[in-house]
């Protein structure tokens, strides 16, 4: 599988390619991938050992049907029957799973689903991940937005009516660094009542910085949870450090954040142990610190730029429909987020059952909300999407299908005070 995420090297001087195919095939060209970098802040959380032991002594195929009746058949779930929901074996049994997710979610979140739009200010990228259209080796148009070019987009975007936005860039400190992520952040308090962060991992006293210029949560994809997976797919940059991406929620909350998100890529690795570490990810967390907001995405792999071969292995609409009931299930209490990635006949669908939030407007490319949002085509130089979305649907056309569906479109439940 691995040799079908490598993109198109022509453009490479000798010198990359020859750096870039060392990387490729002589693992020991690579820095170690469980080691910490210098800057790295370490905190010595004991959640990462727990959500490994369970993930690692995952066997799911020796849940039977008894298993999964008996998950089903429980007020509450334990991690036990969630890992039975999760196992082939409850494949017969998706329309009750969908059943008791929707009786969860009609429990906790009425007939509700948020509505946000992302927006990337950088393509630039630092990091080699096979599998990202933003990867350092990929050919593509870079960009970085200006605070004048940031501030147009963002009001672009909240003259449509949205309220909640989710800023994003490509993981190059070099081109993104904090201040600038920070500036952005101060601008967007000013035309949204929420706003979310999906960057590179930081530490602690640099999500305070972030807090403090107005940063609600931040969500970070662990990717994969396989750590021997992860350093084929990682081959260089920070981003290469496991441990440091996984404690980055932890050091989100302790630097303030009301909020944090997880996810998993499904189809990089095994989708279903990928799956239940996601899910304890949070659990453990949750059990951390009580007062954060979580949420859980469950993004599949998608074409990129370069490579339209890229695809999620073995996790069809069937797979990753179990996997959000199982979620649901198991925590009642959490967002699910279903991303454009997804087709929008399978998010009309999967919202009245066991996701919450989804993406509306969604351009994954830099600066280009313009001629999305009005039509209005301009000559602005434009940088290249990280990958292809499947539901392109705008916000005014995403807010009525919604409403059309019998639910509740809702754009911010957060009052400040």
């Amino acid at each position: 599988m691995e040799n079908q995420f490598f993109v198109d090297s022509e453009h490479l001087s000798p010198e990359a390619l020859a750096k870039k195919h060392r990387l490729e095939t002589d693992p020991s060209s690579r820095k170690n991938h469980m080691e910490y970098l210098p800057g790295m802040e370490i905190i010595e959380s004991d959640v990462c050992q727990q959500v490994l032991s369970q993930m690692n002594s995952f066997d799911y195929s020796i849940y039977t049907a008894r298993d999964v009746r008996a998950a089903l058949d429980h007020e509450n779930c334990s991690v036990e029957d969630f890992k039975a929901l999760l196992s082939p074996a409850a494949e017969p049994f998706l329309e009750e799973l969908a059943q008791k997710a929707r009786m969860e979610t009609s429990k906790h979140f009425g007939n509700t689903v948020y509505l946000f739009t992302p927006l990337y200010i950088a393509n630039y990228c630092e990091n080699y991940c096979v599998y990202c259209g933003f990867n350092c080796y990929n050919h593509i148009k870079r960009m970085k937005l200006n605070m004048e070019q940031i501030e147009h987009e963002m009001k672009v975007i909240a003259d449509s009516g949205m309220e909640e936005i989710l800023i994003l860039t490509g993981e190059s400190r070099a081109q993104s660094d904090v201040q600038y992520i920070g500036q952005a952040c101060r601008l967007a308090r000013k035309y949204f009542r929420m706003v979310g962060l999906e960057i590179y991992p930081m530490n602690t006293d640099e999500y305070k910085y972030l807090h403090e210029c107005g940063a609600d949560y931040v969500t970070v994809f662990q990717e994969t949870y396989d750590a021997d997976k992860y350093e084929t797919l990682h081959l260089f940059g920070h981003k290469r450090v496991w441990p440091y991406r996984f404690d980055a929620q932890e050091r989100a909350l302790r630097g303030g954040m009301r909020g944090v998100a997880f996810s998993a890529l499904l189809g990089l690795s095994d989708f279903r142990k990928d799956a239940l570490a996601s899910a304890l990810h949070v659990y453990y967390l949750q059990r951390k610190y009580p007062h954060a907001e979580m949420s859980l995405s469950c993004p599949r792999l998608r074409p990129i730029i370069n490579n339209d071969r890229i695809n999620p292995l073995d996790v069809g609409e069937k797979q990753l429909c179990q996997i959000l009931c199982a979620y649901r299930i198991f925590l009642p209490f959490v967002g699910i987020t279903v991303s454009s990635r997804e087709s929008a006949e399978f998010r009309n669908g999967i919202v009245k059952i066991a996701a919450t939030k989804v993406s509306a407007g969604v351009s994954t490319g830099i600066g280009d909300h313009e001629s999305k949002y009005t039509g209005k085509e301009d000559n602005a130089v434009k940088g290249d999407e990280q990958f292809e979305i499947d539901d392109d649907r705008s916000f005014e056309t995403m807010y009525k299908d919604m409403s059309g569906e019998g639910l509740q479109p809702v754009l911010n439940d957060y009052v400040y005070v």
